[in-house]
């Protein structure tokens, strides 16, 4: 099967590549991603020689529908993801997530290929800190910030060509991933290389904003999952069970990096910030027979704090342009 991988040297994507390449080796990966700021080539190293790469925008028409017609399944990970960044500049986010999925839906309905969309929980907006309910399939959708608007947005694009053109093509609405090769602008990694350069975490406010962790590698099982077994047509939500506020994932990581647990420092909240994400997978579980494997979320740390620990090379170089922009921001 050869399957286009868009996004695939950022951080979701490219773990997304080296977990294909381990467990479904006649699969024929080709890359495409335009290496923003957020990407890594080097992501790939491991199989630079399996991979073909292709540099370019999946905004970019007549790419797209050339790169989409040589594959028979493109896996749509590409997106600006970043919240503080939506903030501070919408247009990347409309431009990546909603012109560049409409590029890829044209060129999957020209070719009659299929598509696999991979979302955010974060369509959905918030849950109220003592809400028992978690988000299902059926929950409105009801974004906060441009960023899961323009996710948001595409989503229903996809859905739209589903039910106007007959696409063959499946939506996965996932919680909050983390390990490794994540950007160190992202609150876990932001932690953790911190701690290795001797700074203190940051926390937003006072930490009681919710979210539910998931290992990357679950996060890739479960799309591997859903492209085999999955329903076309549906959507399905990935999670592993795995709520935590941000003040206990900062306690758990200077926990496992023997730190003591006052050695942080409160920071401005993020206006508009989230208070609660929590998914309901049951039905991606009982379709398509999907556990995560981290399901102790120590386990999933003590193995993405390694993993920075260990390849400082790949994340140094942008660990400083971060810290300057949320200096600015007084984040």
């Amino acid at each position: 099967m050869k399957v286009l991988v868009t996004g695939g040297a950022g951080f979701i994507g490219s773990n997304f590549v080296l977990r294909a390449r381990e467990v479904r080796r006649d699969w024929q990966l080709t890359v495409l991603d335009a290496l923003t700021y957020a990407a890594n080539r080097a992501s790939l190293d491991p199989v630079a020689e399996q991979v073909e790469f292709v540099e370019g925008s999946i905004a970019d028409a007549d790419l797209v529908y050339s790169l989409v017609a040589e594959h028979d399944v493109v896996v749509h990970f590409a997106a600006e993801s970043h919240n503080d960044n939506s903030l501070d500049n919408p247009w990347p986010f409309m431009e990546s997530n909603i012109i560049g999925t409409y590029r890829l839906l044209e060129a999957v309905r020209r070719h009659g290929k299929r598509l696999h969309h991979i979302s955010t929980d974060e369509v959905y907006g918030d849950l109220e800190l003592d809400d028992p309910q978690r988000f299902t399939e059926s929950t409105p959708v009801n974004p906060s910030s441009p960023y899961s608007a323009s996710k948001a947005s595409a989503d229903l694009l996809v859905r739209a060509w589903i039910r106007s053109f007959g696409i063959s093509a499946t939506i996965s609405n996932c919680s909050n991933n983390y390990g490794p090769r994540q950007h160190v602008e992202k609150f876990i990694p932001r932690q953790i290389t911190g701690i290795i350069q001797g700074v203190k975490p940051k926390l937003y406010g006072t930490g009681a904003n919710v979210r539910d962790w998931i290992h990357v590698d679950d996060h890739n099982d479960a799309v591997i999952a859903i492209i085999e077994r999955g329903r076309l047509g549906e959507t399905y939500l990935i999670g592993a069970d795995g709520e935590l506020n941000n003040r206990e994932i900062i306690a758990l990581i200077l926990e496992l990096t023997g730190k003591p647990a006052d050695w942080f420092e409160h920071v401005n909240d993020r206006p508009g910030h989230d208070l609660r994400y929590a998914i309901d997978s049951s039905k991606l579980r009982a379709e398509t027979g999907w556990a995560p494997r981290y399901q102790d979320i120590r386990a999933g740390l003590r193995q993405t704090i390694d993993w920075y620990a260990a390849n400082e090379a790949w994340w140094q170089p942008a660990k400083a342009a971060t810290e300057q922009v949320y200096a600015r921001l007084g984040r």
